[in-house]
């Protein structure tokens, strides 16, 4: 069974309260359930973490290797600034998939830059939590060898 870790960062708890004309109004825990559902279906195993502190989330990133074949990442705001948490997805042999409920390229200008985007896998931005979705099938394709052009 392929195992896979979804990463949500800072703020992420907030999912229902915060800002629902950006984020919605599902929660968390609403997220969390749909997804587990979700990868249930396609026969893979999906632990879920959320944290507002940088260094857990690093320390989830690191722990992943060998534990995790795929890790679903919505970094919130470290996206934008954190090298700490692009040095943690460097060092591990574990492939990342970056995902963001909003499109942050048509938001404000210091969300257009992600500074983890060059060591993943790929990103997927503005498609709410279907982005998740997407992610975890794209995760499922490169753990299966059927996408050869992926760089991790």
């Amino acid at each position: 069974m392929v195992r896979l870790l979804l990463i949500n960062g800072p703020n992420l708890n907030r999912l229902g309260k915060r800002e629902p004309h950006i984020y919605g109004s599902d929660t968390l825990q609403d997220l969390e359930q749909q997804l587990t559902s979700f990868a249930t279906e396609y026969e893979a195993e999906l632990t879920c973490f959320q944290s507002n502190h940088e260094g857990e989330i690093i320390d989830q990133i690191h722990a992943a290797e060998g534990m995790y074949d795929g890790i679903v990442l919505n970094a919130g705001a470290f996206t934008h600034y954190s090298y700490a948490i692009r040095d943690a997805i460097a060092s591990v042999n574990v492939p990342v998939v970056e995902v963001h409920i909003s499109n942050i390229h048509a938001r404000e200008p210091f969300r257009h830059v992600s500074v983890i985007a060059p060591v993943t896998v790929g990103q997927i931005v503005g498609l709410g939590f279907t982005g998740y979705r997407l992610a975890i099938l794209a995760l499922l394709e490169k753990v299966k060898g059927r996408e050869k052009t992926w760089k991790k």
